[in-house]
């Protein structure tokens, strides 16, 4: 099966070349309402018609705030460096012909090319939850491409507004370098974690680190905000691997190399997945009734249930259709269910199949389930993001469903699918 998604992936074609792709964690395949223009799930980085990637040039120390002035008018890209009322360093930036700069941040403006929003476990009921104070940065972060082969691509903190400039103020964590250049961090920083030994089964996750506005890289702060930053780390860099995984305190996004997507299954893979797994006419164990997998569109946009829709026991994996019956709890009716296979007690949810192919780690059947939400896919694939620490608030850490950002239960964060065939 996996050939015919190769097939699809080799076809030729005269696309730009893809650097890779950003993709939120907590959607399932689109946003809620739909992705329209710069506000999407997912942002391909494509080789632009011509570079617009900037590099430091010329730094200036500044006494008054007119010198200031008459630096930024030069409508050069710049970063401000605050020190005091009376000080500003501007490092001023030129033209790069062999970088591409793709920006990411909460602002709509024109420098922005992918905006993002705060992430609302579990908010995807086809309404998208108005967060009335975003942590994430108007202008939160910068990856740069290299526009030659391999493609690096890069991370760097802060992006430029719509004057061009980045201004980091008074209170900003800021310093200067042993060899002389100003570096900073933005207010609630740019984490970064890249696995160990890729985007796959086998890897284990890194270390969370924080990357500087000028890409260099710390250990975290002792709390998100604080003005004292972290230890420089000599020995790595904010060279974005496959499965990075980029948090902005609000949202975080997954770095897929075009390499590493080329090795994820396709929609139409996980289509065919679907379509083998209801022709099998799995039954309900008790009703007997078929159960059937909802289409894919309606998986991405969790809309109302069906009547073939499977549920599970979560505790011991038993698929059957819905019924309502084995109560424990008459407040939350679903939360303390006894499974009439086995007897155990746990929750009981629908099951909605995972549609974003960029969150799989290969291409196998959706055997498991995450707890406690019931989204499917692969049985690696569960493993994998079960083990992924990924920020929470200002200091916390813990593993997340990667289709709706609920937080995975502390005992059991997955369970492996019992079908029944027909009996016939």
């Amino acid at each position: 099966m996996f050939s015919s998604s190769q097939e699809e992936h080799c076809a030729p074609s005269k696309d730009p070349v893809k650097y890779g792709e950003l993709v939120v964690l907590g959607y399932n395949g689109s946003l809620p309402n739909g992705d329209r223009g710069r506000r999407k799930s997912r942002f391909a980085l494509l080789k632009r018609t011509k570079a617009n990637g900037v590099k430091p040039s010329t730094v200036h120390i500044l006494n008054t705030p007119q010198d200031s002035k008459a630096v930024n008018c030069k409508g050069q890209h710049s970063i401000s460096y605050t020190l005091s009322r009376h000080q500003t360093v501007v490092v001023e930036y030129s033209h790069d012909k062999d970088t591409d700069m793709f920006q990411i941040g909460r602002s709509t403006e024109n420098p922005i090319d992918f905006v993002v929003t705060d992430t609302v476990a579990g908010g995807q009921d086809g309404e998208e939850t108005q967060i009335t104070q975003s942590t994430i940065s108007r202008f939160a972060c910068r990856v740069v491409c290299e526009r030659n082969p391999p493609y690096t691509a890069r991370i760097y903190a802060a992006g430029f507004d719509s004057s061009k400039n980045i201004f980091l103020g008074e209170k900003a964590a800021k310093w200067k370098n042993p060899d002389g250049h100003m570096d900073g961090l933005t207010t609630n920083g740019v984490l970064v974690m890249h696995p160990k030994g890729g985007f796959m089964e086998e890897s284990k996750p890194g270390v969370w680190r924080e990357i500087s506005v000028c890409g260099d890289v710390y250990t975290l702060r002792e709390t998100r905000s604080a003005q004292t930053p972290g230890k420089l780390v000599e020995n790595e860099s904010n060279v974005l691997q496959d499965g990075s995984l980029v948090d902005l305190c609000g949202a975080t996004l997954l770095w897929r190399t075009a390499e590493g997507l080329f090795h994820t299954p396709t929609q139409k893979h996980l289509e065919a997945l679907r379509q083998e797994i209801n022709a099998a006419r799995p039954q309900c164990p008790v009703g007997l009734n078929t159960l059937a997998f909802p289409s894919m569109q309606r998986s991405r946009a969790l809309s109302s249930l069906e009547d073939k829709q499977p549920w599970v026991y979560l505790a011991c994996g038993h698929v059957h259709g819905y019924h309502n019956w084995g109560h424990r709890s008459e407040r939350e009716p679903n939360t303390q269910r006894e499974c009439p296979m086995c007897r155990v007690v746990g929750p009981y949810v629908p099951l909605w199949l995972g549609c974003e192919p960029a969150f799989y780690v290969d291409t196998g059947a959706p055997t498991h389930a995450f707890v406690p939400c019931g989204h499917v896919c692969s049985e690696k694939s569960v493993k994998y993001w079960s083990e992924i620490p990924l920020p929470h608030g200002t200091h916390a850490f813990h593993a997340a469903c990667p289709f709706c950002a609920t937080q995975l239960g502390p005992s059991q964060g997955w369970s492996k699918l019992i079908f029944q065939g027909p009996v016939d």
